[in-house]
């Protein structure tokens, strides 16, 4: 019965749209539309008055040099999918600098796994000393050092640019993934002491020293860009930067597994959705205020090829969503901060009944092995 619905409800829409010119051909409403571009014009960049203290302006969609000069017809031309940004050849937009407020912070069109090992190595090359490193999170710390004990030319400059030049410093570094994908983002913040203490004094919220932090971006933006040909690309960054940097599946007092992430919230649930997609676990819905992930594991991830054509929803081609509710085997991951810091990813049935021993530690192993 419902084939036959679907029957009539096409051969209804075909009878009444045949012959409607105004629908379909080349002045239809329905037209092919893809090679309209073909009939745009080039206008001139845009000019910044002389006056005006500003960066240089990058178009954001840059068009590909061999498609801006193709000389090709429509009809034998294929528009090529568009490349990354770091891959259209200019290497001078890969890197640059961004400020707000007395914040100042790099950009660049590197994933942060090539940024890691040349931020690193920058520092360790004028002189200062890795005290703690932590590329699952993307940071490392230097050690309390005095501008005598850096490079010449980085221990004149920090010398110049401290409140005094006896004092000691020392630097923390992050590299967080961009807002664009495959870009990063590197940000620099200084604590001070006084010479000889041994206060172990906090790094500030905001810029404590604005003019070194500045000194040192301009510093590893000259450094990345002379490296950036090399291609250099840090294997444990890759592996684990965005990944928790221990893992362990226990059980709680009542004896339900747990798998414990040693890592902040924002990564952690990061991970956690990235292993579900991994490990074709569907996700019907997230909450990420309350840290849970809904999923049926009756049904394996969602792709972007699983949405239904026209033909194929009108004759039933796909499964109805009563069928998927008839079989699903829907469960909550949830996510928990707890105490020590770390978080626990736990499996529930609902946020009052915890799932059966051997389902929660299917899911919870199935995580385990796509983190990372």
């Amino acid at each position: 019965m419902k084939r036959l619905a679907g029957l009539s409800a096409l051969a209804l829409i075909i009878s009444s749209t045949s012959g409607c010119g105004w629908l379909w051909g080349d002045e239809g409403y329905f037209r092919d539309r893809s090679t309209d571009y073909l009939d745009a014009r080039q206008s001139a960049p845009m000019q910044v008055p002389p006056s005006v203290d500003a960066k240089r302006l990058d178009p954001l969609l840059p068009v590909p040099a061999h498609v801006a000069s193709s000389s090709e017809t429509p009809q034998s031309f294929e528009v090529p999918r568009p490349q990354a940004l770091g891959a259209t050849g200019d290497r001078a937009s890969e890197f640059s600098l961004q400020k707000s407020g007395d914040s100042r912070w790099l950009v660049a069109q590197r994933t942060p796994a090539e940024v890691w090992p040349v931020a690193r190595s920058y520092f360790e090359n004028n002189g200062f000393r890795i005290a703690e490193e932590r590329p699952q999170t993307g940071e490392f710390v230097t050690e309390w050092q005095g501008s005598q004990d850096l490079a010449p030319s980085m221990g004149h400059r920090v010398a110049s640019l401290m409140s005094d030049e006896d004092n000691q410093v020392r630097v923390r570094v992050r590299v967080e993934p961009g807002v664009v994908r495959n870009t990063s983002e590197v940000f620099v913040v200084i604590a001070e002491r006084e010479e000889g203490s041994s206060a172990d004094v906090a790094f500030p919220a905001r810029s404590g020293n604005a003019g070194l932090e500045a000194s040192l971006l301009d510093g590893m933006l000259a450094d990345l860009s002379s490296t950036a040909e090399h291609g250099s690309v840090s294997l444990l960054a890759a592996r684990s930067y965005d990944a928790p940097s221990r893992v362990s599946l226990s059980q709680d007092g009542a004896g339900n597994p747990v798998l414990s992430l040693s890592t902040d919230f924002d990564r952690a649930w990061s991970s956690v959705g990235r292993a579900l997609e991994l490990g074709d676990v569907r996700v019907d819905d997230i909450n990420r205020s309350l840290g849970v992930y809904y999923v049926n594991l009756a049904e394996g991830a969602k792709k972007p090829e699983e949405e239904k054509g026209f033909i194929s929803g009108l004759f039933g081609s796909e499964p109805t969503q009563e069928e998927i509710d008839a079989r699903a085997e829907r469960y909550q991951v949830r996510l928990t901060s707890s105490a020590g810091g770390d978080v626990q990813v736990t499996v529930e049935k609902d946020i009052n009944t915890v799932a059966p021993e051997d389902v929660s530690r299917r899911v919870l192993t199935l995580i385990q092995e796509n983190l990372g």
